[in-house]
Formats: C-alpha cells, structure tokens, sequence
C-alpha cells in the first residue's frame, strides 16, 4: 500500500489485525450458537420433560442452525469476493488503458493522506514501478489482490463457532435430572455469554461490563421467552 507497509514490523501489524478479526468473528459466532440453542431447547423444555424430545429438537436445531450460518457466510463472502475481483479487473483495464491520469489518481490519494505533493508523486511513482495494480487496489480499495477472503473458509469457520457455542446449552439441558434441568442449563448459558461477551468487549476495545451484562441479558430474555411460550404450548408425552 506505501513504503510503510513494507516494514515487517506493519505487516505482523496486518496478520495480527487480520487474526483478531477472525477470532471475533468466531466468538460472535459461538455467541449465535448459545442463545438460538439456548432459546431452542429451554422453550422444548418449557413444553415437555420427555429428554428424547429435548435432545431431538436441540440436535436438529443445531444442525439448522450451523448450516444456515455457513450457508450464509459462504454466500455473503461470495459476493464480496465477486465484488473485489470485479474491482480489481476494472482497476487493471484502467491501468492498461490510462496509465497517467492512474498515476495521478494515486498521487492524489496520498496527497490527500497528508504527504506534500512531491513526496505524494515520488511515492506513487516508486510504488506504481514495482506493482501497480496492487498499489492501486489497496490505496483505493484498500484490497489486497493476493489475501482475499475465502468464502469456504469462512463458512467453516462459521459452521464450528456456531456448533460449538450451539453445544454448550444442548448439554447442559440434557445431563441433568429433570427437576433442575432449565435452571442448570440457565447457568450454563450465562457463564457462556458471559465469556463470549468478555472476550468479544476484549477484542473490540470496548468497555466490558456493559458488553457481558448486554450479552447476558439478550439470552436470559430469549430463554424465558421460549420457555413461556413452551408452557403455554405445551405438549403431554405419554
């Protein structure tokens, strides 16, 4: 993108920021996952005490659910990928075809970065000599021709955060008797949000108290929603 980003002290910078943005990605996510789950089979629960019904309406909901967040990240990253290779074509056609007024166009974006209008032009220059089209793709873009996003991967990644954030209150739910069931799973859940919306607050510098107590309260209202709904809805196994 500039000389500077050729220091590697800039591009470990790069790799960590990319790396950050993929384990929040991933905490939300396995955040996704706790509270659908949690809802999901706490409003069964609400319904029914039959284990086998809980757990076949958790294990199909789980599944459900990840493929639909896979399904959709494969999409949504799909399009975005499109939309940067179209990009980056076009810049190459503009390069081919209009090499000055391009030049012109990077020394602008630098100017505009408050480099002089020399310095802007020697940068530009010296940039545009060694690879153009990835000078112009990340200075007007801001992408980089090389590292664009793989729309599988991402699905995968989509795929196991919500499975295994989905696992925890399917589990939970499960394994204990009947009595305490929707309390035990309850807990279970609030600890998980609690550290999804502690890790995520981390990650994005945000203050962390109001990001767990804002987590926590979204999925202990979608627990008793459900639950109630369950109740109300409810079913007798014979």
């Amino acid at each position: 993108m500039s000389a500077v980003s050729e220091h590697p002290g800039e591009a470990h910078h790069e790799d960590l920021g990319g790396r950050l943005n993929w384990l929040r990605a991933g905490v939300l996510g396995a955040n996704d996952g706790i509270v659908s789950m949690a809802g999901l089979v706490v409003g069964v629960a609400g319904a029914t005490t039959d284990v086998r019904a809980i757990l076949t309406a958790g294990i199909a909901g789980l599944v459900a659910g990840a493929l639909s967040m896979a399904g959709g990240e494969y999409v949504s990253v799909s399009t975005q990928r499109d939309t940067e290779r179209a990009a980056i074509q076009l810049e190459r056609q503009e390069l081919e075809q209009m090499p000055e007024q391009e030049l012109d166009e990077l020394t602008a974006i630098y100017q505009k970065r408050g480099l002089s209008p020399e310095l802007a032009r020697r940068v530009a220059e010296e940039l545009t000599a060694k690879d153009p089209l990835r000078a112009h793709a990340e200075a007007e873009l801001n992408i980089d021709p090389d590292r664009l996003t793989s729309p599988w991967q991402a699905a995968w990644a989509s795929f196991l955060a919500f499975t295994i954030g989905g696992l925890l209150p399917v589990i939970a739910i499960a394994l204990p008797p009947v009595e305490v069931r929707v309390l035990a799973c309850g807990a279970a859940v609030v600890a998980g949000l609690v550290l999804t919306g502690w890790t995520a607050a981390r990650l994005g510098s945000a203050p962390v108290a109001r990001a767990v107590m804002r987590n926590v309260g979204v999925g202990v209202l979608a627990m008793l929603v459900t639950y109630y709904v369950g109740v109300v809805f409810g079913i007798t196994v014979g």
